[in-house]
């Protein structure tokens, strides 16, 4: 009892330390101080300087030549008129195309850096949302038990009083406590849960205090019950075109077909042009030379790095089919868990209706003592369930949707 009277003061204390924010509110926290997106923005920078880095090409090579010592003159540094001096100049040209596909390489890198950053983004905001939700409703599991807790606590005190007259039992005045310690435990179990997740809401908004999450619950009540305008294969489509992580695989087969095209670019020899200057050394004075060369390309010497990336791009055909498998998969599971949960909700709403007045005939009968201890505990377990059933339907369906905006990258609902 002790343990539960404090963990109760840890909520009472930390409750007057916590931040209250819509769901805009985290969003724009998140999007100005996320530090695992400002940090992901900088592998995009990174991507884009490496596309400069590959535009460059080889610096031209001089080299020059001095005559040291003129035995026949008996001179040190004979370079005048009549001395030697040479001079050579030579500029690298990549051949067979190897400095585009360098390049396009380079581009592709940025490509799949800007979708790991969608999809970086997609997935935080995504945890944003469902910690965000998953507040929402445990605080409002947490509100309709203190509510019951608060009556129950009231019963006590008129059937303590009337247990020390005499005129009922000790036992019932037991079982109606033992009732609110139950309803307590609830209480700590979902309040265990929201402390998780306002952790997960702190972290992804850096925040320094804990976020009790508010919103219109008629409007979230009208918005459970907005119907999809998409059928499932119409949402697979767009997940097709959108999903992030779909999107990657597919710039990566890009990318692998660019890079075989590069190994084999990189197995043709490049050439090198120059001209040179000699002054008295060559066949004739001031001699002038265009200079060209290339290795002789024998034997391939980048074979094996072909067939590894020939390798690279038939696997990645397969990342496609495997992602595109997976996508419809999630899919059809968040879908079909929605229009589950939506028919659920219609009827727990449709046979719970009057729950609220039975709920309030009940306590006044009991007061009344028309109803026995035992029926009334029973009924007040199973109103609870009852109730927190329904919460937990209402958030799945909000959970489902946000789940198929998920996958799909794309505001459905």
């Amino acid at each position: 009892m002790a343990r539960m009277l404090g963990f109760f003061l840890l909520i009472a204390i930390s409750a007057n330390a916590q931040d209250t924010l819509t769901l805009k509110d985290c969003e724009n926290l998140f999007q100005k101080n996320n530090l695992q997106l400002l940090s992901e923005q900088y592998n995009i920078a990174s991507s884009k300087a490496a596309v400069i880095q590959a535009k460059i090409w080889e610096q031209p090579y001089i080299s020059g030549e001095l005559n040291f010592f003129n035995p026949n003159r008996k001179q040190l540094f004979d370079i005048g008129n009549k001395g030697q001096k040479a001079f050579a100049i030579q500029q690298l040209i990549y051949m067979g195309g190897k400095k585009k596909a360098e390049i396009e390489f380079a581009q592709s890198n940025v490509a799949i850096a800007e979708l790991q950053y969608e999809e970086l983004l997609r997935n935080l905001s995504y945890q944003l949302k469902t910690s965000f939700y998953e507040i929402y409703f445990g605080q409002l599991k947490i509100k309709q038990l203190e509510r019951q807790i608060g009556q129950v606590d009231e019963l006590i005190k008129e059937y303590s009083v009337q247990a020390d007259k005499g005129n009922v039992a000790l036992k019932e005045v037991v079982r109606l406590e033992s009732l609110a310690l139950s309803l307590r435990n609830d209480i700590n179990d979902i309040q265990k849960s929201v402390f998780a997740y306002q952790e997960n809401l702190q972290i992804l908004t850096n925040t320094s205090e804990p976020i009790l999450a508010v919103g219109n619950e008629n409007e979230l009540n009208r918005e459970l019950q907005v119907p999809g305008i998409f059928t499932l294969l119409q949402l697979q489509q767009k997940a097709i075109e959108k999903n992030p992580n779909y999107l990657k695989a597919v710039k990566l087969k890009e990318q692998n077909e660019i890079n075989v095209r590069w190994q084999k670019a990189l197995a043709k020899p490049d050439l090198t042009v120059g001209g040179a200057y000699d002054q008295n050394g060559g066949a004739f004075s001031n001699q002038l030379t265009l200079t060209l060369g290339m290795s002789l390309p024998f034997k391939n010497k980048n074979r094996g790095n072909i067939k590894m990336a020939e390798s690279m791009l038939t696997q990645s055909s397969v990342d496609i089919d495997q992602s595109k498998t997976s996508l419809s998969a999630q899919l059809a599971t968040a879908y079909n868990n929605l229009k589950y949960q939506q028919n659920q909700l219609s009827k727990s709403l449709e046979s719970t209706k009057n729950f609220d007045a039975v709920y309030a005939g009940v306590i006044q009968n009991f007061q009344k003592r028309n109803i026995s201890l035992i029926e009334f505990t029973d009924f007040i377990e199973s109103y609870n369930q009852s109730i927190l059933y329904i919460n937990e339907i209402k958030k799945q369906i909000i959970l489902s949707k946000q789940t198929i905006n998920y996958i799909t990258n794309e505001n459905i609902f």
